[in-house]
């Protein structure tokens, strides 16, 4: 085995340990907030790997310039996807039908005010 191809498995096998512990976080985590993290780190850092498992395969070539272009739009899209469905989420108020976090304002207009 050469050191080349000992980097693409090492990469190789790194990129199923990751998309694995992503699966592994979005079947086991409680709530949508711990799937989501979970899913968007591991599975993106699972991606990644396996594109640069592509890249160091190919070396320079046309196959690693559209890993590259992926590489890239997996790094812009995973996070707003995430974004997008936590927020969702937020806004449908959570599965126990409570919000999780109170917002400022909402927080501020209960400070002082009492009915005693």
């Amino acid at each position: 085995m050469t050191p080349r191809e000992a980097v693409v498995a090492l990469l190789a096998v790194g990129s199923v340990a990751f998309t694995g512990l992503a699966a592994v976080g979005l079947l086991r985590l409680p709530e949508v907030y711990s799937r989501a993290h979970a899913a968007s780190k591991a599975d993106t850092l699972g991606a990644l790997s396996a594109f640069a498992a592509v890249g160091v395969a190919f070396g320079v070539d046309s196959a690693t310039l559209k890993t590259i272009f992926l590489f890239v739009f997996v790094l812009a899209t995973t996070p707003a996807a995430t974004h997008a469905v936590v927020r969702t989420a937020y806004r449908a108020e959570s599965e126990r039908g409570a919000r999780p976090v109170e917002s400022a304002d909402s927080a501020g207009d209960d400070r002082g005010e009492r009915d005693d």
